[in-house]
């Protein structure tokens, strides 16, 4: 996995890694913007976010002998991580793969007024999925609803830590985090 690890890795540096000045969905201001979105709807970006999260998942899972459902997130960003994963899990091993969920950032004003969208219901154990995290903020705002709606987080899965208190924020909720990638082994 670790020349997979390595070409995920270019690749994420070659799309979505910026140096400047931006606004972050925080509203910090930061030197660095990761938009994982334009790698991880890149199909081979995917194929590889895949792949990889899949083998992060299916060793947590088998480490604390855990009984996941599904896998989902904040839309927009966690949305083509999530099915990577899902589909990923589907193709190396069919009876434990994931089913795929996305959280809406509010609920839908029409119909049965859902937030949560796909296939999650009441009593899962699911997994939370986020492209970046700096303050966590979209994270646990995902978990809040995930919750509200009767699941069980059992851990969150990111492509990229920016190393900014997110991960601990998120663990203090007490959800670990299993991060691909963080902000010092992305950029060192």
């Amino acid at each position: 996995m670790s020349d997979l690890a390595a070409d995920l890795k270019a690749l994420l540096l070659k799309k979505s890694v910026r140096t400047g000045t931006f606004t972050l969905a925080s509203g910090k201001e930061s030197d660095l913007y990761i938009d994982c979105r334009v790698t991880a709807l890149d199909p081979f970006g995917a194929n590889m976010i895949g792949k990889l999260g899949w083998a992060a998942v299916r060793k947590k899972i088998a480490e604390e002998n855990l009984n996941i459902d599904s896998i989902g997130g904040m839309t927009l960003g966690a949305d083509p991580i999530s099915l990577s994963v899902g589909m990923a899990s589907a193709v190396e091993h069919p009876e434990e793969a994931l089913q795929v969920f996305t959280v809406r950032k509010e609920p839908k004003g029409h119909g049965r007024g859902k937030q949560i969208e796909g296939n999650f219901a009441e009593g899962q154990t699911v997994i939370v999925v986020d492209d970046v995290i700096t303050t966590g903020g979209s994270t646990l705002k995902a978990i809040d609803v995930i919750e509200r709606e009767g699941g069980k987080v059992a851990f969150a899965l990111v492509l990229v830590d920016r190393e900014e208190g997110g991960r601990q924020a998120i663990e203090e909720r007490g959800v670990p985090v299993i991060a691909l990638y963080s902000r010092s082994t992305l950029l060192g």
